[in-house]
C-alpha cells in the first residue's frame, strides 16, 4: 500500500542551518530588512507634507496593522515554523491556489524592492565622493548596483550566521547616525540654533487632528510600509534556536522597536526644522525625498557625511536581508512541489538555499539592469507600486490565520484577540490600502509613467501580481506540480517540516504517490 505523504514522520529542518539565531539575531535581521534610515529620509517629507503636524500619529496608526498582521505571524509559526510563511500558511488553510499567490507575493516585493535598494546604495556610494548624476541610468550607477546585489547575494549564500554578524556591524551604523541625528537635533533646538526651532506639542499625536480624510488616507499609507521588512525573521525560522516562539517574539519586538524609532526621529526633526515650506523645512517640496541631505551640513557640520553613510549602508543592509525570505519561500514552494525541484536545494555546507538564492540575486540584477536602461522612470513606478506586493500577502497572512483557527477562535479570551480580532482588523486594513493604493495608482499623474493610458505604478504593481497568475498556471501544466494543487503535497494535516536533504522528501512523496 502507497504511503500518503501526510503520514510521513519527517524530522525537522530542509537542510537549513539549523539553531543559528537567537531572540537577538532574529531581530537584528528583522529591524535591517526595513531599512530604518533610508525608509524615514525617503517618507518622512511626504508624511509631512501631507498631514503637517500630524505626522508622529500617523506613523502610530500606521504601526497598527503591522502590530495585528505580526500577531497573524506569530499564532501561525508558533504551530507551523515553516519557512515558507505566508505560502504554507495560506495553502493550509485556503488551498494550493491562494498559497501559491501568497509566495508570489513576497517574491515580487523582494524583487522590486532590490533594484530599488540597489540603485539608492550606488547613489549614495558616489555622493560620499561628491559625485552627481543628472540621470539614474548612468552606467556607473548600474555598475555600483549591481555589485552591491551581487555581494549580498554572496553574503546570503555564504551562510546565515556570517550574515548576522555583518547586520549587527550594519545596523550598529545606522543606529548610531540616527542616535547622533537626534540628539544633534535637539541639542540645536535648546540650544536656539535650529534653523526653525518648533516646541513639542502633544496635538501632534491627536489622531482627530486631521484635517483632510485624502491626506490623511496618504499619510497613512506612506507611513504604513516604511514598516515593510519585519516578516524576514519569520522566514529564517526553522534557522532559530526555537523555531515555535523566538520568530513571533522577534516580529512584534523589531515593529515596537521600529515605531519608537521613527516617532522619535519624526519629533526630533520637527522640532529642529519644523513645517516650514522653505529652506530646511519638512514642509519644503525640494526636501522631501531626502531630508537628511537637506539639513546634513547645517545640522553636523564637517561629519555631515556620517548621514550619506548611513543611508547607503541602511540600503546595502536591505538588500541582503531581502534576499533571505524570498529564497527560503521559493525553497518551501519547491519542497511541496509549487516549483521546480531545483529550488529545493540546500548548499551542503553553508546549509543555505543555494540555488534558490542566487536565482533571487541574477533575477535582480536582470530586473535592474533591464528597467534601468530602458526607462528609469518605469523602474521608478514599479517601486512606488511596491505596496500593493506587501499589502497582498499580509493581508492573505492574516485572513489564513483567522480560517485555519477558524474552530477555536472562540475557545479563549486569548484565541479571540489573537487568533481572530486582531489579524482580521490587520488585514482587512491592508486590503483597504490595496484597494485605495490601486485606486490612486489608476491616475495618470501618479508616479513617473503613463502606461496603456492609466498610471504606470496601476500597471507595473497590478501586471506584476496578475503575471504571478500567469506563472501558476503555467507551472499548473507541468506533471510533477499535479500532487500539489490536487493538495496532496501540502494540506492542513500535512506536516509541514522536512527531513535535512529535501531530495529526501521529494523522493519519499514521489513514491509515495507512485
Amino acid at each position: 500500500m502507497a504511503t500518503s505523504p501526510i503520514d510521513l514522520e519527517r524530522p525537522e529542518g530542509k537542510g537549513l542551518a539549523a539553531g543559528t539565531l537567537g531572540l537577538w539575531g532574529s531581530t537584528v535581521i528583522g529591524l535591517a530588512s526595513t531599512a530604518p534610515v533610508y525608509s524615514l529620509v525617503a517618507t518622512l517629507g511626504f508624511v509631512v507634507i501631507a498631514v503637517g503636524a500630524q505626522a508622529p500619529i500617523a506613523f502610530v496608526i500606521a504601526f497598527v496593522p503591522m502590530l495585528f498582521i505580526a500577531f497573524a505571524y506569530r499564532e501561525l509559526n508558533n504551530e507551523i515554523p515553516d519557512c515558507g510563511t505566508t505560502f504554507t500558511w495560506g495553502t493550509k488553510a485556503f488551498g494550493p491556489w491562494v498559497g501559491w499567490m501568497g509566495g508570489w507575493g513576497v517574491a515580487v516585493a523582494g524583487m522590486v524592492v532590490l533594484a530599488n535598494l540597489a540603485q539608492v546604495a550606488s547613489i549614495y556610494f558616489w555622493n560620499l565622493f561628491g559625485v552627481e548624476f543628472d540621470q539614474n541610468n548612468d552606467w556607473r550607477v548600474i555598475l555600483v548596483g549591481v555589485i552591491f546585489i551581487a555581494a549580498m547575494t554572496w553574503v546570503s549564500w555564504r551562510g546565515v550566521e556570517i550574515g548576522e554578524r555583518i547586520q549587527n556591524i550594519l545596523l550598529g551604523i545606522q543606529y548610531l547616525a540616527l542616535a547622533v541625528f537626534f540628539v544633534a537635533a535637539l541639542w540645536q533646538f535648546f540650544a536656539g540654533t535650529a534653523p526653525d526651532p518648533t516646541p513639542f506639542d502633544w496635538s501632534w499625536f491627536n489622531p482627530f487632528a486631521f484635517g483632510d480624510w485624502n491626506a490623511f488616507v496618504e499619510a497613512i499609507l506612506l507611513a504604513l510600509f516604511i514598516y515593510w521588512g519585519w516578516d524576514t525573521c519569520l522566514a529564517l525560522n526553522e534557522e532559530t534556536k526555537d523555531p515555535k516562539r523566538i520568530p513571533g517574539r522577534a516580529a512584534l519586538l523589531t515593529t515596537v522597536i521600529l515605531l519608537v524609532t521613527y516617532v522619535g526621529v519624526t519629533v526630533a526633526a520637527m522640532m529642529y526644522a519644523g513645517l516650514g515650506t522653505e529652506g530646511t523645512g519638512l514642509g519644503n517640496e525640494a526636501n522631501a525625498d531626502d531630508f537628511f541631505l537637506a539639513i546634513k551640513d547645517g545640522l553636523l557640520g564637517p561629519v555631515g557625511w556620517l548621514l550619506v553613510v548611513a543611508v547607503m549602508i541602511s540600503a546595502i543592509s536591505s538588500t541582503q536581508t531581502t534576499i533571505l525570505p524570498t529564497a527560503r519561500g521559493t525553497l518551501a514552494m519547491a519542497a511541496y512541489k509549487a516549483l521546480p525541484r531545483r529550488f529545493a536545494s540546500v548548499h551542503p555546507q553553508y546549509k543555505t538555499p543555494s540555488f534558490s538564492t542566487l536565482v533571487m540575486g541574477v533575477v535582480a540584477i536582470v530586473y535592474y539592469v533591464a528597467f534601468t536602461l530602458i526607462n528609469d522612470n518605469i523602474l521608478q513606478d514599479s517601486i512606488l507600486s511596491l505596496g500593493l506586493a506587501i499589502a497582498f500577502y499580509y493581508a492573505i497572512t492574516g485572513y489564513a490565520c483567522v480560517w485555519y483557527y477558524r474552530r477555536e477562535l472562540f475557545a479563549s479570551t486569548r484565541n479571540f484577540f489573537y487568533k481572530f480580532l486582531l489579524p482580521l482588523l490587520g488585514a482587512l486594513m491592508l486590503t483597504y490600502a490595496f484597494v485605495q493604493s490601486a485606486i490612486d495608482m489608476w491616475s495618470v499623474d501618479y508616479g513617473y509613467s503613463v502606461l496603456l493610458g492609466v498610471g504606470g505604478s496601476f500597471v507595473m504593481g497590478v501586471g506584476a501580481l496578475a503575471f504571478g497568475v500567469l506563472l501558476m498556471f503555467l507551472w499548473f501544466v507541468f506533471p510533477r506540480s499535479k500532487a500539489f494543487f490536487r493538495g496532496e503535497s501540502l494540506n492542513r494535516e500535512t506536516p509541514v517540516l522536512v527531513p535535512e536533504d529535501p531530495a529526501d522528501y521529494l523522493r519519499s512523496v514521489d513514491g509515495g504517490l507512485a
